[in-house]
């Protein structure tokens, strides 16, 4: 198995939860790809801790759909289709546009946007040093962070699936050709647009940036 990009979590606050939300930026972000075996020591391993927490993330990315457990070897990506990923697309771009629409309608306070900038920074950062899965976390983060504005929680949960389920093979090339980044910076683009109340350019950036998972990002 080729050594991933995984970072040491020893000293981590809650190591189990730390850990399964790497795995999980791994498996959206590719680095961590459908067909190929892994087994829980060798990860743990990469990560600097024992077997024990990462075969319990790995259980919990299983529960949500992402991994298969193949008995007496480890875990496998979960393989999703072409129609599969459009259709997840599909089911973000209805929830989350008009969601972030009437959130700029209804205002966001500069309070808010402040806590919101250092996230879209670090998205952006990420990118500039070709760290996906950081790039992904980050990004997940800034967006649910996001959605909760609107108040409904059960949204905010049904978002975090559909973009946990989704996959995104394009970062690793994107960002090798230094093209991510600008598509990172449009996170600080929203928010400037949601500052100035523009609910058109909130719609028209947000539809622009979900298309990304399934054209210049999906491969």
């Amino acid at each position: 198995m080729n050594e991933l990009a995984l970072p040491a979590l020893a000293t981590r606050r809650n190591l189990r939860e730390e850990i399964t939300e790497t795995l999980r930026a791994a498996v959206i972000s590719g680095e961590l790809r459908p067909g190929v075996v892994y087994s829980a020591p060798s990860l743990a391993t990469q990560f600097g801790v024992s077997a024990t927490p990462v075969r319990e993330a790995m259980l919990d990315l299983a529960g949500e759909g992402l991994v298969d457990v193949v008995r007496n070897k480890g875990f496998r990506v979960t393989e999703l289709s072409e129609k599969d990923l459009d259709e997840l697309s599909e089911l973000r771009a209805l929830i989350e546009v008009p969601t972030v629409r009437r959130i700029a309608e209804a205002g966001v306070s500069p309070a808010v946007l402040d806590e919101l900038r250092p996230l879209a920074n670090e998205i952006e950062a990420a990118a500039a040093r070709r760290d996906l899965i950081a790039h992904v976390t980050a990004d997940m983060e800034f967006h649910l962070r996001l959605l909760r504005l609107a108040g409904n929680q059960h949204l905010v949960e049904t978002v975090r699936s559909l973009r946990a389920r989704s996959r995104i093979y394009g970062l690793r090339r994107l960002a090798e050709r230094d093209a991510l980044v600008p598509s990172a910076h449009e996170h600080a683009e929203l928010l400037d647009l949601l500052a100035a109340g523009d609910a058109d350019g909130v719609e028209r950036l947000m539809r622009r940036h979900i298309g990304h998972v399934r054209g210049i990002w999906a491969e």
